[in-house]
């Protein structure tokens, strides 16, 4: 009797192993492999705008800067680099080709493809005029043209990176989509494994009933979300090995739901850092505006001015990708800005930056204070009558020195009660429809970007304001010396 009864255990908790085992390895094969396709996705997509926009930088202000020289004579036709410019951009135009397999994606590369061979064709027929001894006229004229293809290249990209965007965020809901299922099978196996375990309380004598008991209140905290519990192991020959698969299963299970949660902030990031590539261009093209009004009308010293402002500008916003700067580096970013503003708008615009020395070195996420200043001067300033006053400051909250309270305070025309009650909720609602959010759109993506970085440790942005007499927008973030980029 013993020995049938036994074999009958034996045999019972071999079953039971066996099951879990492999109810256990379906939610990490499935893990491994969802994640796997979402992972090249977000890597082609990324790689395929930073693509799009290295090439359509080239394209629009680069070539025809290039051709400019060499018509007027800065540069021989023999040192002139539009060959190789074009043959960065066809390279790149190919290496996107290759990798894209979105149906709409190919079609505008295809495009664009087509464009850039009129573009080169173009620029072919140009130099060889020039070596012919063609006028500076029918230079010039057959630039502007070069321009123009630009122009639809630089528009094609644009679609391109759109489209682009569109299937990163096709790829987010199926993410999401994954994320439910995996939990619904999460939620299958603590079922079975509570069948099982009652199961074998019934079936196994006695003895091992305090071992059975112990993997039933294991699953039942793992089915709870307490995937931090554990089982001691029952040091019975027959059961060991059930309870470290057990333990191995929630560990398993804990470790998929972190990674899950993590890459859904870096996939956040890497939105936001595609909207801030999106938003750039309208500065830029002021910004040139300016500078060619200014050489027209012989400002030379206004000319190297903005331009240096300009130059330092686009460094501290590059930084060589790093996404945590110095406040000192912040803040001569947001003079550089004024210094630009301040050419364009003498007649109403002042301003000043107030910073305590001893934070200067703090480190903090690059490129927040810059659409606040932009908000302050296009929707408070500019919408007044008179000179507008801007100050930008930078303090320790307290003694502690803990934590720095950045302020962008204008006299402007401010907001009514019931416009600031809008802005207050769409930048706490907005994220689901953020096409709908108005002229607050800089203040929404600010605010998003603190939280996602800062988390719980700011509250994000504080918008006060008073109908004509101005408005003050401030936040707070911890005072942090040694910031890394993946953080």
């Amino acid at each position: 009797m013993n020995i049938s009864r036994d074999k009958s255990l034996r045999r019972t908790l071999l079953i039971t192993y066996v099951f879990l085992l492999f109810i256990t390895l379906i939610p990490s094969v499935y893990s491994v492999i969802v994640s796997q396709i979402h992972s090249t996705q977000y890597s082609r997509i990324i790689a395929n705008v930073s693509t799009a926009n290295r090439i359509n930088l080239i394209a629009k202000d680069d070539i025809p800067t290039e051709l400019w020289e060499i018509i007027c004579g800065k540069k021989k036709i023999k040192d002139g680099a539009q060959y190789v410019m074009m043959d960065d951009i066809t390279s790149g135009l190919t290496m996107m080709l290759m990798t894209n397999k979105n149906v709409e994606s190919r079609s505008k590369l295809e495009v664009a493809t087509r464009a850039n061979t009129t573009l080169r064709r173009n620029i072919d027929m140009l130099i060889k005029n020039m070596k012919d001894g063609s006028t500076v006229t029918q230079n010039e004229t057959a630039l502007d043209e070069i321009r123009t293809i630009t122009a639809l290249f630089s528009d094609i990209m644009q679609d391109f990176i759109v489209t682009e965007i569109e299937s990163a965020n096709e790829t987010n809901q199926s993410l999401r989509t994954t994320s439910v299922i995996l939990t619904i099978i999460q939620i299958i196996i603590t079922v079975l494994a509570v069948l099982i375990s009652l199961n074998s309380f019934v079936t196994v004598s006695g003895a091992i009933q305090k071992p059975i008991a112990d993997m039933e209140k294991l699953s039942t905290k793992v089915a709870n979300g307490d995937l931090t519990a554990r089982i001691d192991m029952p040091h019975v020959k027959e059961l060991d090995t059930l309870a470290g698969n057990l333990n191995t299963m929630t560990e398993q299970i804990d470790v998929l739901i972190k990674k899950n949660m993590e890459e859904q902030k870096n996939f956040q990031k890497a939105e936001m850092k595609a909207l801030q590539a999106q938003i750039t261009p309208h500065f830029l093209y002021n910004t040139f505006d300016t500078i060619v009004w200014l050489a027209e009308e012989e400002h030379t010293e206004e000319v190297v001015k903005i331009t240096k402002a300009f130059s330092d500008f686009l460094r501290i916003s590059l930084s060589r990708g790093h996404e945590w700067i110095t406040i000192a580096q912040e803040l001569d970013h947001i003079k550089n800005y004024l210094t630009i503003q301040k050419i364009r708008y003498a007649d109403i615009l002042n301003y000043k930056i107030e910073a305590d020395e001893p934070l200067m070195e703090l480190k903090m996420i690059k490129l927040v204070l810059q659409p606040l200043v932009e908000n302050a001067i296009y929707h408070g300033i500019k919408n007044k009558r008179g000179r507008g006053e801007l100050i930008v400051s930078a303090h320790y909250t307290d003694g502690t020195r803990t934590s720095v309270q950045f302020c962008v305070e204008d006299n402007g025309a401010g907001f009514t009660e019931e416009r600031l009650e809008q802005v207050r909720n769409e930048l706490r609602t907005g994220s689901e429809d953020s096409e709908k959010l108005s002229s607050v759109y800089g203040l929404y993506n600010v605010n998003k970007k603190l939280k996602l970085y800062y988390g719980e440790r700011t509250q994000g942005l504080i918008i006060e304001s008073e109908t004509g007499k101005g408005s003050k927008i401030s936040f707070v973030i911890p005072a942090d010396r040694e910031m890394k980029d993946n953080v």
